[in-house]
């Protein structure tokens, strides 16, 4: 029997010795001979080494070891090497093994024996002893178990089918932080000018636009001959440009330092940079959107897509979620409190931040949510599982979505769908047919007369209610003054009957 050895140096074929004699041992003793270096070497002798060239080539046969595949270079040398009929091959793997069978006709075992002699093998090729069969020392066959799964790693990670949605992951998160850290940024320019200039918060709500001003003029008396530099920064309003040079003239604002105003500009330089990489960021990550989950993304939008695969991690992850999981996703905390209170359980998580969802009245947000998050889990898996790239399943999901938007609400959508809506879905929202003008539902006021007279039946009635009222109220008193006089005259007897 021979026995195929793979190693991060190369593929070792060894011969055992005696073969009819080790399968007769029992497992605890054939392990106990084959473990030492002495026994091994007399069991096993290597026939052929076949080293590797280089680093690509080693991880190339790795990955094909793992995945139970026969390479081009084990294949040409189990033909060079296994030439005698009926000699039988022990490999580690019966997934290879059938298939060195299949292609080679060379029979294979694969069994607890063959597993021991393995083991075997194992602790004589690393010895540095070429003469009893060790295909390379120890601390060089270390060296190259760390570089070979260090190459690996790195392989596997440049070509996993993954390597996308971790890049939508990464920028939704950093997109997340880019907000509240401009947030952060732009309050604190705010708070700190405001010393200088504390009417201009009122005049100009944009963070934006107020720290352009910041950069661009900086000192507030420096706004009456900046007309044109204000008015490009507010978009060409002319009328809130004068208005806050006005203002600049009679601000009540303290006079800044230069020092101290060269770090407030810095600041507001800040402001103004993650403002502008914000925007490239999600321009990017609507196109990785777009290119990752088309259909999911028509659904729902770049950005809440984007925190669906976020939240569960990939989108393998999010193709795998029934869509009742898909619904509440992101309500974890509300759902086991409403397990733990015997309260009522969320009706969507972050799904709710979704276009379509925003467009339905309060009752409906529930129904809409479930048929939109049935309509999301058919999207994801295709956009994760399918071949092809088109939004063709995605822009029919939604346009159902809305037509059972339409039915619930009883006439057409109440706002356009933003997101970047396909023309096609356009289209169909346009083309519905509304509900029309029906003459049976108007209502016709009552003459003066009608009126009076519906005021004084109302009216009667009142009166007969008062008056039954009132006579069940004197029913009632007379039974308890009858009660009383009863339970009066018995105490009266009983002290008769004393004395």
């Amino acid at each position: 029997m021979l026995l195929l050895f793979e190693t991060a140096a190369g593929h070792a074929l060894y011969e055992l010795k005696n073969e009819a004699k080790l399968k007769g041992l029992d497992p605890d003793k054939l392990a106990l001979k084959l473990n030492t270096e002495g026994g091994a070497a007399k069991a096993l002798t290597l026939k052929k080494f076949a080293p590797f060239r280089d680093t690509t080539e080693a991880v190339a046969a790795a990955t094909d070891f793992v995945e139970s595949k026969l390479n081009k270079q084990l294949k040409k040398f189990l033909k060079k090497e296994v030439t005698l009929n009926g000699v039988e091959l022990g490999v580690a793997d019966p997934k290879l093994g059938a298939i060195i069978k299949e292609k080679l006709d060379i029979p294979c075992v694969a069994n607890s024996f063959v597993n021991e002699c393995l083991r075997g093998a194992r602790s004589l090729a690393f010895t540095g002893d070429e003469a009893n069969g060790s295909v390379a020392d120890s601390g060089d066959v270390r060296a190259m178990q760390l570089g070979l799964s260090h190459s690996l790693s790195r392989y596997k990670l440049k070509f996993s089918p993954d390597k996308v949605d971790t890049m939508v992951v990464q920028a939704v998160g950093l997109l997340d932080d880019l907000d509240k850290e401009v947030n952060t940024y732009a309050m604190r320019v705010k708070e700190w000018y405001g010393w200088h200039f504390p009417e201009m918060a009122r005049l100009v709500n944009d963070n934006v636009h107020y720290a352009e001003l910041v950069r661009k003029v900086k000192d507030r008396t420096n706004f009456k001959n900046s007309l044109d530099v204000v008015t490009e920064v507010l978009d060409d309003d002319e009328t809130a440009a004068r208005s806050l040079l006005e203002t600049a003239e009679l601000s009540m604002g303290t006079e800044v330092d230069p020092s101290d105003m060269d770090h407030v500009v810095a600041l507001a330089d800040q402001v103004v940079e993650l403002s502008a990489y914000r925007k490239r960021l999600a321009d990017y990550l609507r196109a990785r959107m777009q290119a990752l989950a088309p259909n999911l993304t028509t659904l729902v939008g770049e950005l809440v897509g984007a925190r669906l695969v976020q939240h569960a991690g990939s989108i393998m992850n999010l193709a795998k979620q029934p869509a009742s999981t898909v619904q509440i996703l992101g309500a974890e905390k509300a759902l086991f409190r409403a397990l733990k209170t015997k309260h009522d359980t969320p009706k969507y998580g972050l799904i709710y931040h979704a276009s379509l969802i925003g467009q339905a009245a309060p009752k409906n947000k529930g129904k809409i949510a479930r048929v939109l998050a049935a309509k999301c889990s058919l999207a994801v898996r295709v956009d994760a599982l399918g071949d092809g790239d088109d939004a063709t399943l995605g822009i029919e999901a939604r346009a159902k979505v809305e037509a059972r938007l339409r039915q619930l609400e009883g006439g057409a959508l109440r706002a356009a769908a933003p997101n970047g809506t396909p023309k096609k879905l356009v289209d169909v929202v346009s083309g519905a047919s509304a509900p029309g003008y029906s003459a049976a539902s108007d209502v016709v006021l009552s003459d003066k007369k009608e009126k009076k007279k519906k005021k004084k039946k109302r009216k009667a009635e009142d009166d007969g209610d008062d008056d039954e009222a009132a006579a069940k109220k004197a029913k009632k008193s007379a039974k308890k003054a009858k009660k009383e006089a009863e339970e009066g005259s018995a105490k009266k007897k009983k002290k008769k009957d004393k004395k």
